[in-house]
């Protein structure tokens, strides 16, 4: 039996620069970490006595015959990918839902990778298992996704992606002194809008209109750059950090009529009059989480100025995927 632990992730800045019809030949970059919020896969050998061959348990249960059965196409592409023959158990649970700006699509297909490659007793460089991941989803699925995601899953940590080139991606860990780093976490609030989306749909309309908006992705990519600077200068303030946030949202949300709605720029509108100094909607768009930038003191206006609205604490991680449990038995 394996048992792999996976984490969702914070995408600051970048978003849309990493979507291969983009960074091909753009090159794309993004700011991202992942947190402490995971996704558990358990994967074992099922025993040849029940009378299916696949036994697959998430929101449904699925058992079937054969892996072309399998409705749940990571599952399915996952087993297929590593040349799975032999019947197998798959459960999934996860501290977060799915659809919410948090990738955890592709955490999941990181970590059901990853506990696949240990059940046949192989260890992956985080290399591998994020192009593994990429190669499922965006040829194998054939979903409309970008490829940030399944290197922060299996990388974790906070870090600074690069796009494009003969290694596909180059993963710089940000270096800042602790301090700084604690005061960040300390001043990001993250929000759930609570609104249902179709990430891949979204993106869908993102991707097709890609050569309609070089100017955009390129200011997003610049606003990345200076957000990088900020970062790693000690003399810089974070707050500029935080309104940089609300600069990358403004762009973002110009990109599709499907980013934004009514709700949710009521949603930000109100962070903001209540001391947020920026903020984003996480992943794609159409609802999910937003994260907000604000001093400390400022947390409990926005909190108390959203309160139907569920506040979620975090902590940044830098494990990235990993095996948890593993036996032969």
């Amino acid at each position: 039996m394996i048992i792999c632990r996976t984490p969702t992730r914070i995408s600051f800045f970048g978003g849309g620069t990493d979507y291969p019809a983009w960074y091909k030949d753009h090159g794309g970059m993004v700011l991202s970490t992942s947190i402490n919020k995971y996704s558990y896969v358990t994967v074992r050998y099922l025993p040849k006595f029940f009378d299916y061959k696949y036994r697959i348990r998430y929101y449904r249960t699925e058992e079937t015959q054969t892996l072309e059965e399998i409705r749940h196409p990571s599952v399915r592409e996952c087993a297929r990918h590593l040349g799975i023959t032999k019947g197998i158990e798959v459960v999934h649970n996860a501290d977060l839902p799915a659809g919410t700006g948090m990738g955890s699509s592709s955490t999941f297909t990181v970590g059901m990778l990853h506990a696949l490659y240990a059940l046949k007793n192989y260890m992956p460089t985080k290399r591998e298992l994020a192009i593994a991941a990429i190669h499922v989803e965006q040829q194998l699925i054939g979903e409309a996704v970008g490829s940030q995601d399944q290197v922060a899953a299996a990388w974790g940590g906070f870090n600074r992606i690069k796009f494009g080139g003969d290694h596909i991606f180059d993963v710089d860990p940000i270096i800042i002194p602790r301090d700084r780093e604690i005061a960040l976490q300390e001043n990001l609030l993250l929000c759930f809008t609570g609104f249902a989306r179709s990430a891949p749909a979204i993106a869908q309309h993102q991707i097709k209109e890609t050569a309609q908006m070089v100017r955009e992705l390129e200011d997003m990519q610049s606003v990345t750059d200076e957000a990088f600077r900020v970062l790693t200068d000690g003399n810089s303030s974070l707050d500029i950090f935080g309104e940089l946030l609300g600069h990358q949202w403004n762009i973002k949300r110009s990109l599709t009529k499907h980013i934004s709605n009514p709700d949710i720029d009521g949603v930000y509108r109100l962070g903001i009059q209540n001391g947020a100094l920026g903020g984003k909607l996480l992943g794609a768009g159409g609802g999910g989480f937003m994260l907000f930038y604000a001093p400390k003191e400022k947390h409990k206006a926005i909190a108390n100025s959203l309160g139907t609205k569920l506040f979620v604490p975090f902590r940044f991680e830098d494990t990235g995927s990993k095996i948890v449990y593993y036996s032969h038995e």
